[in-house]
This record gives structure tokens, C-alpha cells and sequence, in this order.
């Protein structure tokens, strides 16, 4: 049984994965912290609330946090009797190449959704993704992961917005009734979802005239279903997108073992 563990600057996601289907997938918030017996205890506590009786025998890791992944391989060496593959890491081979200036380091996450959405949609694709930060990562022909975006991150932006004025308050994530706001609270949120629709679509729409081709635009995170209600140019959703590109390259790191 696979572990795929997903560590970002946030949130952690943990997902038991069998070889067709997962199986289970659970969230905490990053803290680096956490040790391992707190890891295990976690996780065996929610396998066994939901009547999961397996084995992990193999696990694999992307973390955009490099101090979580000392105690993910303590927990893996110690209740799991493995070594992870750690993206991002020399012993954990890619499937997909990596087009970007020398000396340039390449999010593990944004490898991960490279990887996963060339084997679900092939190439000449951009993924969004809606995470701390907002990224846009352009993946080639080929698969190779070709460079990207980066932008302030929905949540961020909000929170950035209610401490540097002291009279915004922190106010939800929805799509208002109308562009203008008659009040605070739907001026900011009118600002922040139809700000971020205009973001998307515009970052979108300058990089396929940039690579003068058509380019498939997948959604991925939490708020992408969101967005889409506001007309942001998706193709398609994927909401696991990140943890099956983690069984990709599991599976392509066996094969060559094999």
C-alpha cells in the first residue's frame, strides 16, 4: 500500500493509494514541528475511525517545506520500515523533463502537477493551482515542465488586505450577487473573486498568445470550482490532481527499479 503525502505551506494531505484507487485521504495544517509519533498516531487514529486495515509498505513525498521532510522520514523508517521517494530529491526520477534557467529550483508541487497532468491530458497544458500562493505552471508537448507564474495566493491576499488596514475586516471567499459592492464586506469579496477571474483569464489568455498554440487549461485546488462560476477559462477540473501526479512518478521510479 502507497502513502502519498502532500506537504505545502498550509496544509498536509495524506492519502492511502492501492495500486487502482485511493483508498482515503486526510488533511492537516504544516507544522514543522509535528514529530513522527504524532504523524503516526494521526493517521492511525483516522485509518481506524474509517474502518481501513492496511499496510503501508512504500510512501512518497512532495513538500514545499523543507523541514517537515526529517520527521515524514523518521515516520516512514520507524512504523513504516521504508525509505520515501522525496520529489525533488537525486533518487527520485521524474517522467517528465525540466525546461527552466540553469540553477533555477522548481517547486516539488508544481513537478507533481506537471507530471500529473501530462498522464491525464497530454501536453500543451497550463495548470492553476489555488494554494498559498496561485501558480500557473506551463507544461510542454512533450511533458516537460516549461516555467510558469506565480501570484499572491487568494487567502493570502485577503489577509494581507485586513492587516494593512485596520478598517477592512477578514471577510469569506464567495461569488457576490453584483460587481458593486453597497457595503464593505461585498465590495472586498467583489474585489477578491472578480480581481482573481481577471487574473486567471488574463495571465491565461498572455501565454497562449506567447506559445501561439492551443493550450488546455486544468484547475486544481480547493478554490478552482469556485472561479469557475465566474467564468475563469478552465477546461477541466481536477481535484486530485496533485496526488495522482505523485503516483505517477511512484510508478515510474518502480519501473526503473524494476
Amino acid at each position: 500500500m502507497l502513502l502519498a503525502i502532500d506537504c505545502g505551506n498550509t496544509n498536509t494531505v495524506f492519502a492511502l493509494w492501492d495500486g487502482t484507487e485511493f483508498l482515503a485521504t486526510w488533511r492537516c495544517s504544516t507544522e514543522w514541528r509535528r514529530t513522527a509519533d504524532e504523524y503516526y498516531v494521526w493517521l492511525k487514529t483516522l485509518m481506524k475511525l474509517e474502518g481501513i486495515d492496511v499496510t503501508v509498505t512504500e510512501v512518497i513525498v512532495s513538500s514545499t517545506v523543507p523541514r517537515v521532510v526529517f520527521n515524514l522520514r523518521i515516520l516512514c523508517n520507524r512504523y513504516f520500515d521504508c525509505r520515501p521517494y522525496v520529489v525533488g530529491k537525486p533518487d527520485c526520477a521524474l517522467p517528465i523533463g525540466v525546461r527552466v534557467d540553469e540553477g533555477t529550483a522548481v517547486g516539488p508541487d508544481r513537478l507533481v502537477n506537471t507530471a500529473g497532468g501530462f498522464d491525464l491530458h497530454g501536453g500543451d497544458l497550463i495548470v492553476v493551482d489555488f494554494g498559498t500562493a496561485t501558480t500557473f505552471d506551463v507544461v510542454g508537448r512533450d511533458g516537460a515542465y516549461e516555467g510558469g507564474v506565480i501570484a499572491p495566493g487568494v487567502n493570502l491576499s485577503l489577509q494581507a488586505l485586513h492587516e494593512a488596514a485596520a478598517a477592512l475586516p477578514l471577510v469569506d471567499i464567495t461569488k457576490p450577487n453584483q460587481v458593486v459592492g453597497k457595503n464593505t464586506v461585498d465590495c472586498m469579496q467583489s474585489g477578491i473573486f472578480w480581481g482573481y477571474v481577471g487574473l486567471i483569464n488574463g495571465v491565461v489568455e498572455r501565454i497562449r498568445e506567447e506559445r501561439a498554440r492551443p493550450m488546455k487549461v486544468i484547475g486544481t485546488g480547493g478554490l478552482a470550482p469556485l472561479f469557475q462560476q465566474g467564468d475563469a477559462s478552465f477546461d477541466v477540473f481536477e481535484d486530485n490532481l496533485t496526488m495522482h501526479g505523485l503516483t505517477v512518478i511512484y510508478r515510474h521510479n518502480k519501473d526503473l527499479e524494476n
